[in-house]
């Protein structure tokens, strides 16, 4: 007997139906509580690529709800661990880790490349920012949310359906929706729920009916209600959302960056330098300090020797300092700035947390 059999004797799947399947191309951002599950019915139907976007490393107080991980995996970047379990479970779809948080710098590029996307994060901006990339890359996508005993999901950007803002054209600001972590979440909560965005998305790439464009779901598990909210495609919303300029807002984040922090983490280094971004790299360390960083091969002036050196850097290109653990190079961004290298960054940790995370990329 076949992986599949048992799904494609069902008149709606079919063989046919599990093609449509396997040559499907889907973007799960955010694999925790509703990602997991999500995740796991999605690789087991055989969903042919599947792109697991999420910047987050496994904390302990995840493991009640986040099934994916153990013990074991605290630490570690939820997108390659999930990977890793998922092609266990099934080896036949083509996973990708996408180990970094959908922004405004990415979310076009990435979500281009998909032919649907499961929202399942718990960050109000970044709901707003997956609305807006897929409307303007014409992309549908599943949503999917909780609070404390209730969940909602619906279907948006479908077939020229609603859209996210067309539900909630005003967009709260982060701390006026409370987190998990401040509510609370019993897991069984956004397990259902992420099953419920699997469903949901088999049934947009099988081309089934009844799929929740222009309802929310809303299930209260303490009472097992559950209600429909009916609502329409509002023109208005449609074009703020396609009149959103999300590269400008990339570079206005940066201009702000500059002016409010010295530091830059490892993460994002390495996601500039995937995105063949120009960046200048100083090392501050004293010369016999090890190890060398090919990847970020660029001036190696020692901190007590920079005041007299800036001369040789460029100030008109952005700057990543670095040294061992990320002390030194904050007095050398300062010193920098002093001397007009406007956009000039602390590698938070150094070198030490640069080794960490490509190991972590690696394993």
């Amino acid at each position: 007997m076949g992986r599949y059999d048992r799904q494609i004797t069902l008149e709606q799947v079919g063989l046919e139906g599990q093609a449509r399947l396997q040559h499907a191309a889907v973007l799960v951002v955010g694999a925790g509580g509703l990602g997991c599950p999500a995740l796991q019915y999605l690789v087991a139907a055989g969903v042919g690529r599947i792109g697991i976007m999420d910047g987050d490393t496994v904390a302990m107080t995840n493991l009640h709800r986040q099934t994916l991980f153990n013990a074991g995996d605290v630490g570690r970047k939820k997108a390659i661990v999930a990977v890793e379990r998922l092609s266990a479970q099934n080896p036949d779809p083509e996973l990708l880790a996408l180990p970094f948080h959908l922004s405004p710098a990415n979310a076009l590029d990435t979500i281009s490349g998909y032919d649907l996307v499961l929202d399942c994060t718990d960050d109000i901006p970044t709901r707003y920012l997956v609305n807006d990339a897929c409307v303007q890359a014409d992309k549908p996508f599943i949503h999917g949310s909780i609070h404390r005993f209730e969940g909602q999901v619906s279907v948006f950007n479908h077939l020229n359906g609603p859209t996210y803002r067309c539900l909630f054209p005003d967009q709260p600001e982060r701390d006026q929706v409370p987190s998990c972590a401040a509510t609370g979440v019993l897991g069984v909560v956004p397990g259902t729920i992420g099953c419920l965005q699997a469903t949901e998305t088999l049934k947009v790439i099988l081309g089934m009916e009844g799929i929740l464009s222009g309802k929310l779901l809303i299930q209260d598990f303490i009472s097992q209600t559950v209600r429909t909210i009916s609502f329409q495609r509002d023109a208005v919303q449609v074009r703020v959302a396609m009149q959103r300029d999300i590269s400008a807002e990339q570079d206005e984040r940066r201009a702000c960056a500059t002016q409010e922090h010295d530091g830059i983490t490892a993460e994002e280094v390495q996601q500039a330098l995937d995105r063949n971004e120009r960046w200048q790299f100083v090392d501050v360390r004293e010369l016999h300090e090890q190890p060398h960083v090919d990847r970020l091969q660029g001036h190696r002036i020692p901190l007590h020797e920079l005041a007299i050196r800036i001369g040789e850097l460029d100030p008109a290109l952005p700057t990543v300092v670095y040294c061992q653990s990320g002390v030194r190079s904050k007095l050398a961004v300062k010193l920098l700035r002093e001397h007009g290298v406007a956009e000039a960054h602390s590698l938070e940790g150094g070198v030490l947390a640069w080794m960490a995370e490509v190991k972590e990329l690696n394993t």
